[in-house]
C-alpha cells in the first residue's frame, strides 16, 4: 500500500503525553526504569484454572489505579478493559497538560482493541455458563463509545483491528486526523487484556507459547537459539498527539516527533509469518521514506521479535534486507523479552519503548539472549541497556494475517 509523500509545508506531529499500564509499571518513569534495568514482568499465573494449559506464565498488570475524575467505587465496578483504556487515556491527557481543557478541544480517540466481544463472551461463560446472548449493535454500545462519553470528549472516535500491529495503525490514523484538521489533539494507542484460559489454550494449541513455566523471567527469549515460544502479556499505552505548532505555542515538552509510518499487507497466512522478507521490508522502507530519512539515520530498532523460531528469523531477514551493509551497526532489541507479547497492544508498548530510548538516550536490552541464533545475525543488545545517542528510533510490528507496519520516532531538538 502506497504512502503519501509528505510536503515541505506539513507541520510535524509530536507526542506530548503518555499513559500506560503494562507488566513493567503504571507510568512512563517506572516503565523506563524497569525497561532499561532489564527487569522482567513475566510471572506465574495464579488466579486462573490452567491445569490443562501447557503455558502457565504471563506478563500481568495487577489492579489499575483510579484515574482523576472517576469515582473509585464506580470505576472498580467497570469491566477491567474499560478501566485500562480510561486510565491510559486520562493519564495521557494529564501528562500532556490537556486534562482540564479537554472539553474545549476536539479530542480524537483512536484505539487498537483486540477481541472485545470474544472477551465478553468468555467472561460470561465462566460466570453463568454462557447463557447471555450479545448483540453488539443492539444490547450495548461499543467500548470506545463508552470511554469517549465518560471522558467527555468531542471528536471522532474509532477502533482499529490490525492484530499485533494495531497500535501502529492507531498512531498513523491519529496523525492523519490531525493533518486533515479533523481534531485539535488526538489520543491514539492500544490496550489488550487477553490473559484468559481460552487465550492460553488457543495459543498453546498453536504451539507458539513458551513452556518454561518453572522460570518465568527467562521464558521470553527473542533471537535466542534456545527459544521455545512467546509469552502472553497484557496492558497498553495511549499517546497524546498534537501538531508541533500547537505544542510550541503552549510550551509543551514533547517526548518525540511521530515522524513516519509504513504499512503493507501480504495476507500470506492467518498466523504464520511470510518467509519472503519483501512485503515487510517494504513497510519499513515506506516508513523511512515518509519520515524522509535513510537507513543509516536510524539509531535504534525495536523489533517485533516475539520469541518464536519462525517469526524472529523472518524479521531478521527483513532488517538485513532494509539496512544492508549497515545492519551490523544499528542496535536491535526486543522488549517482549521483558513484557511478553501484548497482542493487540504490542505495537503501542513498543512505541513506548522507543520514546524511552529517545528520552533517556539509551537502547533497551533483549534479556535472556544467552545464545544468539546465527540465523538472526543483527546488532543485538543483550542483557543490559546500551547508553548511546538516539535521535531516530523505529518500531516494527508485524501482525497476524500479514499486517506489516513500521513507525518512526524522531527526537525533538
Amino acid at each position: 500500500m502506497n504512502q503519501p509523500t509528505r510536503s515541505a509545508g506539513e507541520v510535524p506531529v509530536w507526542v506530548t503525553g503518555v499513559g500506560t499500564t503494562n507488566p513493567l509499571g503504571q507510568d512512563f518513569h517506572t516503565v523506563a526504569d524497569n525497561l532499561l534495568a532489564g527487569r522482567s514482568g513475566i510471572m506465574r499465573v495464579t488466579d486462573l484454572e490452567l491445569d490443562d494449559s501447557s503455558c502457565k506464565i504471563a506478563g500481568r498488570i495487577g489492579a489499575i489505579p483510579v484515574p482523576p475524575g472517576q469515582d473509585p467505587a464506580a470505576f472498580r465496578a467497570l469491566d477491567k478493559l474499560q478501566q485500562l483504556i480510561l486510565y491510559c487515556a486520562t493519564q495521557a491527557l494529564v501528562d500532556a497538560g490537556h486534562w482540564e481543557n479537554r472539553g474545549k478541544l476536539r479530542v480524537g480517540l483512536v484505539m487498537g482493541v483486540g477481541a472485545e466481544w470474544l472477551r465478553a463472551w468468555e467472561l460470561d461463560f465462566h460466570a453463568t455458563g454462557g447463557t447471555l446472548l450479545r448483540s453488539p449493535r443492539g444490547d450495548e454500545e461499543s467500548l470506545i463509545r463508552v470511554v469517549q462519553q465518560q471522558l467527555g470528549l468531542r471528536g471522532p472516535a474509532t477502533v482499529v483491528a490490525a492484530a499485533c500491529a494495531s497500535g501502529n495503525v492507531a498512531l498513523a490514523q491519529g496523525k492523519n486526523w490531525l493533518r486533515r484538521g479533523w481534531v485539535d489533539v488526538c489520543l491514539a494507542g492500544a490496550c489488550d487484556l487477553w490473559i484468559t484460559p481460552m487465550a492460553l489454550a488457543s495459543f498453546g494449541r498453536l504451539r507458539v507459547l513458551s513452556r518454561r513455566n518453572d522460570e518465568p523471567a527467562a521464558a521470553s527469549r527473542p533471537f535466542d537459539k534456545d527459544r521455545d515460544g512467546f509469552v502472553l502479556g497484557e496492558g497498553g499505552a495511549v499517546f497524546l498527539l498534537e501538531s508541533a505548532q500547537t505544542a510550541r505555542r503552549r510550551a509543551a515538552h514533547p517526548y518525540a516527533e511521530l515522524a513516519g509510518h509504513g504499512a503493507t499487507s501480504d495476507a500470506f497466512n492467518l498466523v504464520i509469518p511470510n518467509a519472503d522478507p519483501a512485503p515487510a521490508s517494504q513497510a519499513v522502507r515506506l516508513a523511512l521514506h515518509d519520515a524522509q530519512i535513510n537507513p543509516d539515520d536510524v539509531d535504534y530498532i525495536n523489533a517485533h521479535a516475539t520469541s518464536t523460531s519462525v517469526g524472529d528469523t523472518c524479521e531478521a531477514k527483513v532488517i538485513q534486507s532494509v539496512f544492508g551493509s549497515t545492519v551490523s551497526k544499528v542496535p536491535v532489541s526486543s522488549t517482549k523479552s521483558m513484557t511478553g507479547h501484548l497482542l493487540s497492544a504490542a505495537a503501542a508498548m513498543e512505541a513506548l519503548a522507543c520514546l524511552i530510548a529517545l528520552r533517556h538516550q539509551a537502547v533497551p536490552p533483549t534479556i535472556n539472549l544467552d545464545n544468539p541464533d546465527p540465523e538472526c545475525s543483527l546488532c543485538h543488545v543483550p542483557h543490559q541497556a546500551r547508553p548511546q545517542a538516539v535521535d531516530v528510533a523505529i518500531s516494527n510490528s508485524f501482525g497476524f494475517g500479514g499486517n506489516n507496519t513500521c513507525t518512526v520516532f524522531r527526537k525533538v531538538a
